[in-house]
């Protein structure tokens, strides 16, 4: 008995240290050195949760699917994932999954069935990306129904022999949360950034160019769009049937529709952006189409505040119920029609004693306290029937509209209710700071010298 007893437990023993091999082995993560020689699909198959895959140098050909939380990691331009024109060229099927400095190229081109560089399945939560440089025809980044997600300075470019509209997006998030997109440039795709249904999302210091839209707003909430930078768009920034969002620190230039569009805005904050440059092209102008720095839409119960508005065909465009909305602290510099409003409702644009900068405001300041000591009021009657009935424009220079004109400053009421600004500013913010900055600049320069 003893000797069986004894043996019992010998077997015991064996069988536990076996399953607790079994149990490190696979708990443990290894790296992995891939070459382009090796069957790369195999490889992701065979590997384990928390494995590292270094790719060497190479193209690797094939549309591949991770299905397992792992690292996959190449050594950034040799390093080419091919999809050699059809489908997926990465498909995330799992959650902690990291795709680091790969170049991925050469994806399908049917947008119905979403064809992407780096798509991610259902689901897939904790996902990084980052470091890699896209080339393709499809989507480049499609992230969907995630949480947790980061997107990391890389690049996506489009396809300039498609039409825009036959290119998709740079990076596409639909129904996704707590995702982090910073640090990228995107271009010459459709749209740079399109968010669709998300909710709790960061995007940080990304740059889109050569684009329609450089950030698209769509159904989604408490958002933060920050220190982003757009040009060379249709609009920089298209926002739209979204609510909570914080737009604050942006940039745009050289737009030829839109710097921002707010489309059925509401109880959202846009502040301390800079709008330059928009501009309707030349040959695509059609009566109605100008260029405008903000476009309020069906948008209201907002902020737009310490925002620079300067060279745009018009400078701020109200419409469509776009009222309760606190409007204080811009500056409007170099805009041949400063403000289009067509209402018959009152709005004051200033808030506790403060207004709006105007380049075309001719008042006086007469206790230098850097107010101005009569409102500015830009548009009147005449404005409106212009904007009623365009083939006005053609007698703005007449006799009869001139004393039109006259008419309404003498007596003001004659004059139909719009936009006032009590309070206006004598200096504006912005080139104040640019003058801090330079001067800076110059003193930073000088120590340097001596």
């Amino acid at each position: 008995m003893g000797s069986e007893n004894f043996l019992i437990t010998l077997s015991i023993r064996i069988m536990l240290f076996s399953l607790l091999c079994f149990h490190v082995k696979s708990v443990v993560a290894e790296q992995i050195d891939v070459s382009a020689q090796d069957n790369l699909q195999m490889v992701l198959d065979q590997s384990a949760d928390g494995d590292v895959l270094l790719l060497s140098s190479g193209r690797y050909f094939g549309n591949f699917i991770i299905n397992h939380a792992i690292t996959l990691r190449g050594d950034g331009s040799n390093t080419v994932i091919d999809a050699e024109g059809d489908g997926h060229a990465l498909l995330l099927k799992n959650s902690h999954i990291t795709i680091d400095n790969l170049t991925i190229e050469n994806w399908g081109n049917d947008l119905t069935e979403q064809y992407s560089g780096i798509y991610s399945d259902q689901q897939a939560s904790h996902l990084v990306i980052q470091n890699n440089y896209l080339k393709g025809d499809g989507f480049g980044i499609w992230l969907q129904k995630g949480e947790y997600i980061k997107v990391l300075n890389n690049v996506v470019e489009g396809n300039t022999q498609l039409r825009s509209s036959d290119r998709g997006n740079g990076i596409q998030l639909s129904i996704v949360k707590h995702v982090e997109v910073r640090g990228n440039e995107i271009f010459h795709t459709r749209d740079g950034l399109y968010i669709i249904s998300s909710q709790e999302n960061v995007l940080e210091n990304n740059t889109m160019h050569d684009l329609r839209y450089g950030i698209h707003y769509m159904y989604s909430h408490n958002n933060k769009v920050l220190n982003n930078h757009a040009y060379n768009t249709r609009a920089g920034y298209a926002l739209m049937s979204s609510r909570h969002l914080t737009v604050s620190g942006n940039s745009t230039e050289n737009s030829e529709d839109y710097g921002f569009l707010l489309n059925f805005i509401t109880s959202s904050t846009i502040s301390n952006n800079t709008i330059k440059n928009v501009w309707t092209k030349p040959e695509n102008k059609v009566l109605g189409r100008d260029g405008k720095g903000l476009f309020v839409y069906n948008s209201a119960y907002n902020t737009i505040k310490g925002n620079l508005i300067d060279t745009a065909e018009i400078g701020i465009h109200l419409t469509a119920g776009s009222e309760n909305t606190k409007i204080y602290g811009n500056s409007f510099i170099n805009n041949p029609i400063q403000v289009k409003y067509v209402s018959n409702k009152k709005q004051e644009w200033s808030l506790d004693g403060k207004g709006n900068y105007w380049s075309n405001y001719l008042g006086w300041d007469m206790n230098s306290d850097n107010i101005g000591d009569v409102i500015f009021e830009p548009n009147d009657g005449i404005d409106k029937l212009v904007w009623q009935y365009p083939e006005m424009k053609m007698l703005m220079d007449s006799p009869a509209v001139l004393i039109l004109r006259w008419v309404q400053r003498q007596f003001p009421v004659l004059k139909a209710p719009g936009v006032k600004d009590s309070f206006p500013l004598m200096s504006s913010p912005h080139q104040q700071i640019k003058k801090t900055s330079e001067l800076a600049t110059n003193i930073a320069m000088h120590e340097r010298v001596h």
